[in-house]
This record gives structure tokens, C-alpha cells and sequence, in this order.
């Protein structure tokens, strides 16, 4: 991570810096396109096929389940526009979802859909009991985030399917807070539909991502928009044949987004490489050991903190109240010292990976002290 020489980057919430692989990519890419024009299109076209096959592996699913997306939002539409909805459904969220995960549901209110917005507990939590309570028979979707963006809550994600599923409602998974950190098995957690960017916990670059749809419902979404690439013949540009392909690939509606897709896989990766060597745990525990001494070092100095009770419910997100200025000061006064937060939730964030060190959390001490 080259980012390490000059700043203690704690913004992996908002947007990481890029890996050395993931740049390197960027620059391979750009140098291909200048000298080869697209003579070499196959080429990049079969690396796309490699990170479906990665996030395969990495996400334990099968590769006709994954679709390379731009971001969260777009994936979040591909369900949210593509569901078949009859006047009188409704969709369940938790307060306090980024907008990504309101807007898309909310928009369907001119289709008669409901949206309703859980209140969380008073800690910023989500109210589990109060989501599943709210679930009736006209439920068809729960969406919630992995990690809240500004809480840092994370939740139980296995007791939430389940209990979802019981209930006969479908699970969203807005997962781009958590995609990267904690391990995920889709085998072992029947997530219905899943959108994360690679832009934050992954490493990689803005507008390059991936989405999830169970084969099971595949048929059950219209393929909202639709483009040349989401039939079986797309490349017979002469006869088109609405044919749509029989996979989560349909939804990758036209040309594809070749460097930052190139850059995401050799982000993803170093994940890859690290899971083989130590188990799937060791980056999840690495990061809450980190973000647990952050906590801890900022209430030493009297700063108020906003951290879960439960270590199963932590996440690299650490947010804090400073004294005697205002969050933007602060930021403002971390950045001249190149240390990197933002300002969300209770004042200001920060969101620690793996790469961070001790000394990385000292740095931001000595700007709060």
C-alpha cells in the first residue's frame, strides 16, 4: 500500500487508496489501449471472466451468480427496478442506510410498493426484533448494510437471513461496508442478492464492483435496463435476438468498464492470497483489533466514542466526538498532518484496514491531543 509513506489513511469508509497491484494494472491498461488500440479486447475480456471466477472463489458461489456492476447503487436497481412488484408489497430497511439503499426502494412507492424505515436502538444499532417484527405477508425484500456507514454496526448477518427467510420475505445485502473484511460464505449464508463497490475495503477503484443474484430467482427479476450485452448473441450486432443469457451476466448491459475491472482483480487478490495463508478470519480480526485499540486510546483522553458492546457487532469504523472543535476542524487539522477521516455519524470517522499499524492510531491521537 503505497499510501503508507506519507499518511495514516483511516478512510477506507469513504474511498481507499489504491493497492500497488491495483495502480499498476491501471497503468498496464492505459499503456495497451495507447499502443494496441483494442487489438488485444479478447484479452481483457477473458481477464473479466477471471474475477467472475475469483468472486466466485472468494464469495463460495457459483460463477453464473455474479455480475461485474459499477457500483452498489446500480446493483441495488438491477433488484430493486427488476423485482416483479404488485400494488400493496413492501420493503423493509433500518434507519440510517446511505442513500444508496433508500433512494432505490423508496422509488418504487409509484409502483404502490411501501417502503417502511425501522427505527434503530437508541445506540445507533439496528433493532433486529423490531425489522423482523415489521415483516408481514405483503413483505417481499429486507435490505440492510452489511455495516452501518456511520454507526460501524455490524449485523448478525446469519441470524438476519435466517430469520428473514422463516418469515417468508427475501434478503438484500447492501455489503460494500464489509466485503473485504469479514468472511463470507454464500453456501453457508443464503443471501438472496448482494451489491458492493470495490472502491473502499477492497482496495481497488471507484466504478468497478460486483453484484449477486441467486439462480433461484434469477427469473424472478426483469432484466432492468437491458443492453447488446444481455443476450446470448451479443456480438452478432447484426441480428438482434432478445435472448437473454441464462446467467447473473445479463445484467452487464453493455461495454465494460476493461481497466478498473483489471485493477479490482489484482486488488482482490492480495484477499485471495492472505485467506490461503491464514484462514478467512485474519483480516476481520486484524481490523477489529486495531479499531478495539483505537477505542480505547481515544477514551483514554477523554474523547466520546461510539462502539458496539459486542465484538461480533464491531467493525473497522471507530467514530468519536472531539472536544472544542467542530468535526470539519478536525478533519481539516488531520488532513495538514496527513491523517486521513471523515466526518460522519456522531462527528468524526474513522475506518481502519489491515495494513494500518499502531502507529497509524498514534498519529491521529496526536491531532485529538
Amino acid at each position: 500500500m503505497p499510501v503508507v509513506e506519507q499518511w495514516a489513511y483511516l478512510d477506507h469508509a469513504a474511498v481507499a487508496p489504491l493497492s500497488a497491484p491495483a495502480a499498476e494494472a491501471i497503468r498496464e491498461f492505459a499503456d495497451e489501449a495507447a499502443r494496441e488500440g483494442d487489438t488485444l479486447w479478447p484479452i481483457w475480456a477473458e481477464e473479466n471472466e477471471r474475477l467472475r471466477d475469483d468472486f466466485a472463489a472468494f464469495l463460495h458461489t457459483d460463477r453464473s451468480e455474479i455480475a461485474l456492476v459499477p457500483n452498489t447503487t446500480y446493483g441495488i436497481n438491477l433488484v430493486a427496478e427488476g423485482f416483479r412488484w404488485q400494488r400493496g408489497d413492501n420493503v423493509i430497511i433500518p434507519a440510517g442506510e446511505f442513500p444508496s439503499n433508500v433512494f432505490p426502494w423508496q422509488n418504487q412507492q409509484r409502483r404502490g410498493v411501501e417502503l417502511r424505515v425501522i427505527p434503530n436502538l437508541p445506540d445507533g444499532s439496528v433493532d433486529h426484533q423490531a425489522m423482523l417484527a415489521a415483516i408481514d405477508a405483503r413483505t417481499r425484500i429486507v435490505a440492510a448494510s452489511w455495516v452501518g456507514f456511520a454507526s460501524g454496526h455490524r449485523i448478525d448477518l446469519d441470524e438476519m437471513v435466517s430469520a428473514v427467510h422463516d418469515a417468508g420475505a427475501l434478503f438484500f445485502l447492501d455489503a460494500i461496508q464489509g466485503l473485504g473484511v469479514y468472511p463470507l460464505d454464500l453456501e453457508q449464508t443464503p443471501v438472496d442478492f448482494l451489491a458492493a463497490d470495490g472502491h473502499k475495503w477492497l482496495l481497488g477503484p471507484e466504478g468497478a464492483g460486483v453484484a449477486v443474484i441467486r439462480k433461484e430467482h434469477l427469473e424472478s427479476l426483469d432484466c432492468v435496463p437491458i443492453g447488446w450485452s444481455s443476450v446470448r448473441g451479443a456480438y452478432h450486432f447484426g441480428e438482434a435476438r432478445m435472448d437473454l443469457k441464462p446467467d447473473a451476466s445479463r445484467f452487464e448491459i453493455g461495454s465494460a468498464n476493461m481497466v478498473g475491472l483489471r485493477a479490482l482483480r489484482q486488488s482482490l487478490s492480495i484477499f485471495l492470497r492472505i485467506i490461503a495463508a491464514h484462514g478467512p478470519a485474519a483480516i476481520a480480526s486484524r481490523v477489529l483489533d486495531l479499531a478495539d485499540e483505537l477505542n480505547a486510546k481515544l477514551v483514554s483522553i477523554g474523547a466520546v466514542t461510539a462502539r458496539h458492546s459486542q465484538r461480533a457487532h464491531r467493525s473497522g469504523i471507530v467514530t468519536f466526538n472531539p472536544p472544542r472543535v467542530s468535526p470539519a476542524q478536525f478533519r481539516k487539522l488531520a488532513a495538514e498532518q496527513r491523517v486521513a477521516v471523515s466526518c460522519r455519524g456522531i462527528g468524526v470517522r474513522a475506518s481502519i484496514h489491515a495494513y494500518n499499524d499502531s502507529a497509524d492510531i498514534d498519529r491521529l491521537i496526536e491531532v485529538l491531543r
